[in-house]
């Protein structure tokens, strides 16, 4: 299963590389796109979600690090305001 890291900017302009175990991330975040929080935070947890299922379907078990991923910027996320702006600056 391909990973993707997607490196996102936070609204206080520090950036933060986070950890996909698939590429289904794309279909919810892409590249140069600036998202408003809120929307920044269903989308990226929505698609971690489903990328843990697709981990569960493969091999037998979710991944934990896609949830890890998801409780981290769910936390991040907290210390903004729902409206400010989160990018996603590079997916590799």
């Amino acid at each position: 299963m391909p990973e993707v890291i997607f490196t996102i900017k936070w609204p206080d302009g520090s950036t933060e590389d986070c950890y996909s175990p698939s590429t289904i991330i794309s279909d919810y975040i892409s590249e140069g796109e600036d998202y408003p929080l809120s929307e920044f935070v269903q989308k990226s947890s929505r698609a971690l979600e489903l990328a843990s299922e697709r981990v569960m379907k493969k091999y037998g078990f979710r991944c934990t690090s896609a949830e890890d991923q998801i409780s981290k910027i769910v936390v991040a996320s907290k210390v903004f305001k729902p409206d400010d702006t989160v990018s996603c600056i590079g997916m590799k």
